[in-house]
C-alpha cells in the first residue's frame, strides 16, 4: 500500500506501518557507513527514522531536506523498532553549509555563544528544542487553567504613550514623531479590562532597558499575566497562581519525551503553598532591607525545602517602598504591602499582589509619591469609573523553563534572547 503524498507519515508513526510502503519527509539527521550497508537517519518534527541504503549513493550533506518512499520493515534495533528498506530518495532542499556543532550528537558540545549566533540551527539539536517544547506545553497548562477558571484572554499595546508605570528603564521610540516606550508590562490594560471582562490573562513580550549581564536576566522576555476583580485580597491571587502553577506542572507532565531528553525534575506542587511574611524572612536572615538579594532567595527556598518540602515558598508584604504606586498597601501596616513574590528553586517566578481600586487612593499614592496625575490620565479614568478590589500576578515564562529544565543560564530557555550586547539573529 502506498499513501498519497498529502498523506506523509511521521517516524513516530512508521511502527503502525510494518509492511507497508510509506513516504516520509524530514531533515538528514546523520549518516552512519558501515563496509556493506549504511543507514541515513531522517529527523522529523516527531523524532527519527532510520533508512537503509546501500551504495552506490550521493553523499547528502546534513541537514539537508529529503522526501523518502520505501518500505517499512521491523528492527528492533533501529529508532522505534522498525526501518525503511529499498529507498527512493528526493532531495527537497540542499544543506549548503554544515551545521555549527554536529546536532546527532546526545549532548550539546558547544559553548553558548556558538548556540545562540546559530540560533535557526542549532536550536534544531534535540536537546535544545525539547525545552522550548516544554515552554509551549506550560504556556498551554495556563491557558487551560485561567479558562477554567472564567478568565478572558487579551492582547493589549506593546506600543505606550508614557513610561508611567514602575522605576524600571523603559525603551523609547519614535511614533510618528511622537515620543513613546515599549511597555514594561501590560498591567494598566490589564487593570483596566477587569472593569470591562472581571477576569483577564496575557501571554506576551515586555521590555525592560534595565543593563543587566546576568544568567536571570533578558531585555524581553515572554510574560505569563493575570488580573481579577472582587477578590478580598491578596491571599485570594495567591490561591490562583498555585492553581495555574499546578495546572502548568501538569501540562509538562505530558510531555514525558521532552522530560527524559533533559532530565528533567517535575516538582510537587503543594495543596498549599508554604508562605513567609518580608519581615519574619528578614529577621530570619539576620538582615533589615527592603528587597531580597539572589543569595536571600536562594537561602529562603532551602529554609522552605527543609522545613515544608516544597519547592515554592511565596514571600508576602513586601515593604511599599519597593512596590509599585498601585499597590495596596497591608491594613495595619502601611508600611508593608498586600504583595507577594513566589519563589521557585531559589529564583523569583511571580510577583503579584492586590492593587488599590478607589480613584482617590490612587490620587493620594501619586500626591504621596510627588508625581503629577496628567501621565496617568487614562489610566485613573478606570477608577473614577468605578472597579471592584481586584489583584494579579505576572509569571516570567523563561525562568519557569530554564529552573524545570535545570538550565544554569535563561538565555538557554529563550528563542533568540534579546539582552544588553545580542539583537540577532
Amino acid at each position: 500500500m502506498i499513501h498519497h503524498p498529502q498523506h506523509r507519515v511521521l517516524a513516530a508513526e512508521l511502527p503502525g506501518h510494518i509492511g507497508e510502503t510509506v513516504r516520509l519527509s524530514g531533515w538528514v539527521h546523520r549518516i552512519r557507513e558501515l563496509k556493506s550497508v549504511s543507514f541515513l537517519i531522517i529527523r522529523d518534527r516527531s523524532g527519527l527514522a532510520q533508512i537503509v541504503i546501500t551504495p552506490p549513493y550521493d553523499i547528502l550533506g546534513e541537514e539537508s531536506v529529503v522526501r523518502i518512499e520505501g518500505l517499512v520493515i521491523a528492527n528492533p534495533q533501529a529508532p522505534g523498532g522498525v526501518e525503511v528498506t529499498g529507498p527512493t530518495i528526493e532531495v527537497l532542499s540542499e544543506a549548503v553549509e554544515p551545521p555549527p556543532f554536529d546536532l546527532y550528537r546526545p549532548t550539546v558540545p558547544a559553548t553558548l555563544p556558538t548556540i545562540l549566533d546559530h540560533a535557526p540551527t542549532s536550536l534544531r539539536h534535540p536537546r535544545l528544542k525539547a525545552g522550548h517544547a516544554l515552554a509551549a506545553a506550560a504556556v498551554a497548562g495556563f491557558r487551560q487553567v485561567l479558562q477554567g477558571h472564567g478568565f478572558t484572554e487579551i492582547h493589549t499595546p506593546k506600543v505606550v504613550e508614557s513610561a508611567t508605570e514602575s522605576g524600571a528603564n523603559v525603551f523609547s521610540l519614535d511614533w510618528f514623531g511622537r515620543p513613546a516606550y515599549l511597555a514594561q508590562s501590560p498591567q494598566f490594560f490589564k487593570q483596566m479590562m477587569v472593569g470591562v471582562f472581571e477576569r483577564v490573562y496575557e501571554t506576551g513580550p515586555v521590555f525592560r532597558a534595565e543593563p543587566h549581564n546576568t544568567a536571570r536576566h533578558l531585555a524581553q522576555y515572554t510574560s505569563l499575566d493575570a488580573e481579577f476583580g472582587f477578590i478580598r485580597d491578596h491571599q485570594d491571587v495567591m490561591i490562583m497562581v498555585r492553581a495555574v502553577i499546578a495546572g502548568m506542572v501538569s501540562a509538562v507532565g505530558r510531555r514525558p519525551a521532552e522530560l527524559d531528553l533533559l532530565e528533567a525534575r517535575l516538582p510537587e506542587v503543594p495543596e498549599e503553598v508554604p508562605q513567609l511574611h518580608f519581615a519574619d524572612a528578614m529577621r530570619w536572615l539576620g538582615k533589615d532591607d527592603v528587597d531580597l538579594a539572589p543569595a536571600d532567595e536562594r537561602a529562603l527556598s532551602r529554609w522552605a525545602q527543609e522545613e515544608y518540602g516544597s519547592e515554592f515558598l511565596f514571600i508576602t508584604g513586601y515593604p511599599m517602598v519597593k512596590r509599585p504606586f498601585y499597590t495596596h498597601p497591608e491594613p495595619g501596616r502601611p508600611e508593608y504591602s498586600n504583595s507577594f513574590d513566589l519563589l521557585f528553586r531559589g529564583l523569583e517566578l511571580i510577583t503579584g499582589g492586590q492593587r488599590l481600586h478607589r480613584y482617590r487612593d490612587y490620587r493620594d499614592a501619586l500626591s504621596l509619591r510627588g508625581e503629577p496625575l496628567e501621565p496617568y490620565a487614562s489610566y485613573l479614568a478606570t477608577f473614577a469609573a468605578g472597579m471592584p478590589p481586584h489583584g494579579g500576578f505576572a509569571l516570567g515564562l523563561e525562568r519557569f523553563v530554564a529552573r524545570l529544565i535545570g538550565a544554569d543560564n535563561i538565555r538557554l530557555a529563550t528563542l533568540f534572547p534579546r539582552d544588553l550586547h545580542r539583537l540577532a539573529p
